[in-house]
């Protein structure tokens, strides 16, 4: 017995494991490209194995390929879109740049699995990875169509349902603090009052703006490349194969895909995935923005703003005990940043598209897929571990509230600009309330400044307070 078999390309005889389901042109990929250790996500793979069990089937509709055939190479397709061979998909994400060898890995798989449901060795060609299962496709269609269909599913099955359920749990959050009137800030620095739930809507809009912008990013996705072959012109493709695929693939995921009105464009780039990976982008800087707030608000909690205290997950020092540090806004905060940085090389990657073929199909793929699933993630830990669960410090917020010199500009259309900034400047000064300072310097009564300095009336929601 031996570790390995021997197979043939037209390069000559490869040694390929014994145990391995893939055969000669993913080993040389193999041996070839040792780059970073990254692979294909599950979802590309999954793709790949959608795109291979539907082109069976329709080629056996269109009577180019044997029912018996089409039948093995569907469930083997099954079984990889199943997740059962992907230990057999071990290539280098940084490989050749229209993702050819992963096609090959796939067809490879496939091939020898079918073969395998027929009675057949693996390696014995029962099944042939080109003349069958690669049958009426090329690389250079199938790799931009499992990007398609791969971005897509992940976005409406991970990250869309993410961020529904962070807007959900901000909502009810800002509803429950909609009364509690607080400080706002400028530059860091105290500006005027509004309440904890009119800050929290504005997370709110921002998440819900992020959904949007991604939805709106998934029409280019329905397009898909798959029919035009290696150029475009739908060489060895019969006319109607395109338009069959798109078809199957929506019965199969539920989606509208549908055939690019134009292959050529499809197939020499990536402007759809580029225009998600801008939104995923402007999502990633919307949810950073919410957790360095959560950050700042829960700092200290003595010497910071002390306004909100995050759940305590974990210790937060090997040295300094009973220090407990914002862990998940950090995290969520990390993830974003790896997002924003994606999006400049899936842009840099569409750019790189020449003639009739983009030659970084991988690297495109391997980033906003990532740039998916990071942020699906981190929307959900962000909600379930942060917002769902902080608790607010509400003496503290009025403690502070009512020392806010900048409340004085609720006077400025009574007494003038340059005389509430005199105010102003005397209360931070002294270190006294607003109030009294405003009493001594303007004359008015003491009911008057309560009822004009009432931090509450300056938030628009004076029908709210408590």
């Amino acid at each position: 017995m031996t570790d390995f078999r021997i197979e043939r390309d037209f390069l000559g005889e490869v040694r390929v494991p014994a145990d391995a389901m893939y055969g000669p042109q993913t080993q040389r990929a193999t041996e070839n490209f040792t780059l970073s250790g990254l692979r294909f996500p599950r979802a590309f793979i999954r793709s790949l194995g959608l795109i291979k069990g539907c082109a069976a089937d329709v080629n056996s509709e269109l009577r180019l390929l044997d029912s018996g055939l089409a039948c093995v190479i569907r469930q083997a397709s099954d079984e990889v879109a199943a997740g059962r061979w992907d230990e057999h998909f071990p290539l280098d994400i940084f490989q050749t740049g229209s993702g050819t060898s992963t096609n090959m890995n796939a067809n490879e798989v496939v091939a020898n699995r079918a073969s395998q449901l027929l009675g057949k060795e693996i390696g014995s060609g029962a099944v042939h990875p080109n003349d069958h299962v690669n049958l009426g496709q090329s690389s250079n269609d199938v790799i931009p169509t499992a990007i398609h269909v791969s971005a897509y599913l992940e976005t409406v099955e991970t990250l869309l349902p993410a961020l529904a359920g962070l807007s959900q749990a901000l909502q009810v959050r800002a509803e429950e603090l909609s009364g509690l009137v607080k400080t706002g800030r400028t530059h860091l620095m105290d500006a005027m009052p509004l309440t904890l739930g009119q800050e929290i809507g504005g997370w709110v809009y921002q998440v819900r703006q992020s959904e949007e912008r991604i939805r709106s990013a998934l029409e280019g996705l329905r397009k898909l490349a798959v029919g035009g072959t290696a150029v475009g012109t739908g060489v060895n493709a019969h006319p109607e194969f395109g338009k069959r695929m798109a078809t199957k693939l929506a019965e199969r995921t539920g989606l509208p895909f549908e055939e690019t009105d134009n292959h050529f464009a499809s197939q020499a780039s990536m402007d759809s995935v580029a225009q998600l990976s801008g939104a995923l982008k402007t999502s990633a800087s919307s949810l950073l923005k919410i957790a360095n707030d959560l950050r700042l608000m829960n700092s200290g909690p003595f010497a910071g703003y002390g306004e909100i205290l995050l759940p305590p997950l974990q210790p937060g020092s090997t040295i300094m005990p009973g220090k407990i540090n914002p862990v998940v806004p950090e995290a969520v905060s990390m993830a974003c940043v790896q997002v924003m940085a994606n999006d400049v090389a899936v842009t840099i990657g569409n750019s790189r598209g020449e003639f009739e073929l983009n030659a970084m199909l991988p690297l495109i793929a391997h980033n906003v897929l990532q740039s998916i699933i990071l942020l699906g993630n981190a929307t959900r830990l962000l909600a379930e571990k942060a917002i769902s669960g902080f608790s607010v410090n509400k003496e503290g917020i009025s403690a502070v509230l009512g020392h806010n010199p900048i409340l004085v500009t609720a006077l400025v259309p009574l007494i003038g600009y340059d005389k509430a900034a005199q105010i102003a400047r005397k209360a931070y000064a002294e270190r006294r309330p607003i109030k009294d300072v405003a009493i001594e310097m303007t004359g008015l009564s003491a009911g008057e400044i309560e009822k004009l300095l009432d931090p509450g009336s300056m938030t628009g929601q004076r029908d709210k307070q408590g």
